[in-house]
């Protein structure tokens, strides 16, 4: 994707919080517009906006829905039906969500392992083409992994989709963000990089804590091999 090209892409963003932030962060970096939105209006957002300068505006949800080329959905599962449909229709949809109980109530589809995060979220969303994405690394390792394609320490992300156009577009998105993609399967596999698989933040810590991490980890790169590895010693049950 050239500069051009790049120039006239927008990203939405619904949900501002902590991987909603990094990822505006990084797209006003890589030179995209980017369209804020959360739950408690514009206003609460203007900080930010200020921070990130000239590139980036606060909207509603429907707002930053309509105005994306891609639009991520970033907010707690518990909310995923609040997300608005109309306007992300025909669009492509990063999923970052994780299924926490403790936040989101028990999800007893989820629990019996008969879906998945984001085949919820495309079943609200029939008309939209989701990707899952973002999920599994932890925001601070998301801002400073980041490197320019060809960069000897660039990380992978993996995604997972139904739809090979939109894991295609998802790939461009993430390349201009700073991440290699790998393809992780469909939605119904997006499971191998959920919470406490090996897949999920691990990869990317450099003083790794079983499945998890310490807060203050300082991070290290995990490269497409590192993370099919992971991705391939997941299980179910």
């Amino acid at each position: 994707m050239g500069p051009a090209v790049i120039s006239m892409s927008t990203l939405g963003l619904i949900g501002s919080g902590h991987i909603g932030s990094t990822l505006a962060r990084l797209g006003v970096a890589a030179g995209l517009d980017v369209v804020l939105s959360n739950s408690r209006g514009p206003e609460t957002l203007a900080d930010l906006v200020a921070e990130l300068g000239p590139r980036a505006r606060a909207a509603t949800p429907a707002e930053a829905a309509a105005a994306g080329d891609w639009v991520v959905v970033t907010v707690p599962l518990k909310n995923y039906r609040q997300v608005p449909v109309a306007p992300l229709a025909g669009k492509v949809v990063l999923d970052t969500n994780n299924y926490y109980p403790e936040r989101d109530g028990r999800i007893a589809e989820l629990d019996a392992e008969e879906t998945t995060t984001s085949e919820l979220l495309q079943r609200h969303l029939p008309d939209a083409k989701i990707v899952k994405a973002f999920n599994n690394i932890f925001f601070v390792h998301l801002a400073t992994l980041a490197r320019p394609a060809g960069a000897a320490d660039r990380s992978a992300l993996p995604i997972a989709g139904d739809d090979s156009e939109a894991k295609a577009s998802a790939t461009r998105l993430l390349d201009l963000l700073g991440y290699d993609a790998v393809d992780a399967g469909s939605l119904a596999d997006s499971w191998r990089f959920q919470r406490d698989t090996p897949a999920y933040v691990v990869p990317y810590a450099k003083n790794p804590q079983g499945r998890g991490i310490s807060m203050d980890d300082p991070g290290t790169s995990a490269d497409a091999a590192a993370l099919r590895a992971a991705l391939a010693e997941a299980r179910r049950g």
